[in-house]
């Protein structure tokens, strides 16, 4: 009975509570859902583009505002309370999902002024101002978490869990830049490297947020990610020794090379972002040895 008596208790816990929205998480809240809002309201009114960088900026306008928008209500109505003793470390998830936000809405706000802002665009002034602003008030969640509220992370909002999601944002900059590929055997390969650890990075992270579903597995976590970093690692080895090779021999910068429309330059940040996750990698692999050695990580 002692079990059933303390699910009773937790439930009893998830109530309706409004005043959520009054404290300063809240307006935090509010004021990350509204501005991507109108900044993604912004941007549609401005036109669309095929770009796949203007999508990319599309969707974390939206998808950050709706995560929000989820932990508020579940905090609102107190669903918070049962989350964490039965599934997930809450405090941890929501730091961790402010941090991937504000990676996020920063890089998103940056290239946004790279491709679309000109002295006489006042509408891209505009867009890109209310981009700053979202991860701007991002990163004020993060600040207050982790400086004012002191919170400790536990996965998502610590080392290992940020390393993950850094090394999947990466991995989502270079399929938006990838370009002038499809004719090249050898930056094929390339394409497969990248392909290959990116959708068992969301799998790790959600078995490592949902701790009871961790507990299940019939096998250790922790050395099946140590098994994974090493194949992610010689996979990103190879492409950053092949990819510069094959992409740039013959292929020398264009006198005219403006970063926002320039091919090379586009080819260049794939280059340059398979290196920055080459280091991540390598840095959590390093990392996740110590762990498994029994080495704390925080």
């Amino acid at each position: 009975m002692g079990i059933i008596d303390q699910i009773k208790d937790t439930t009893s816990q998830a109530v309706f509570s409004p005043g959520t929205l009054l404290s300063g998480r809240g307006g935090l809240h509010m004021a990350q859902v509204i501005l991507s809002l109108v900044t993604f309201l912004l941007s549609a009114f401005r036109g669309g583009s095929s770009h796949t960088y203007w999508s990319y900026a599309m969707f974390t306008w939206a998808f950050c505002p709706i995560m929000t928008l989820i932990i508020t209500i579940i905090e609102m109505f107190k669903l918070d309370v049962p989350l964490n003793m039965f599934c997930m470390d809450w405090s941890d998830f929501t730091t961790g999902m402010a941090m991937s936000s504000t990676l996020m809405t920063v890089s998103v706000a940056i290239y946004y002024a790279n491709f679309y802002l000109c002295w006489t665009c006042v509408y891209g002034w505009i867009v890109s101002g209310f981009a700053f602003l979202c991860g701007f008030v991002y990163a004020l969640e993060v600040l207050k978490d982790k400086i004012l509220d002191k919170k400790k992370g536990t996965y998502l909002a610590a080392l290992p869990g940020f390393f993950k999601v850094s090394e999947a944002f990466v991995s989502c900059i270079i399929f938006i830049s990838l370009t002038g590929y499809s004719n090249s055997p050898a930056l094929i390969f390339c394409v497969v490297a990248y392909i290959i650890p990116f959708p068992i990075l969301p799998l790790i992270i959600a078995t490592n947020i949902l701790k009871k579903l961790k507990k299940c597995l019939p096998f250790n976590l922790d050395r099946f990610v140590f098994i994974f970093l090493v194949i992610s690692v010689v996979l990103y080895i190879f492409a950053a020794v092949v990819l510069p090779v094959f992409m740039f021999r013959d292929n020398p910068r264009p006198s005219d090379c403006p970063p926002s429309s320039c091919i090379w330059a586009i080819q260049f940040m794939v280059a340059f972002m398979t290196y920055v996750n080459l280091t991540l990698f390598t840095v959590d692999l390093i990392f996740t040895l110590l762990g498994i050695c029994g080495f704390k990580r925080t």
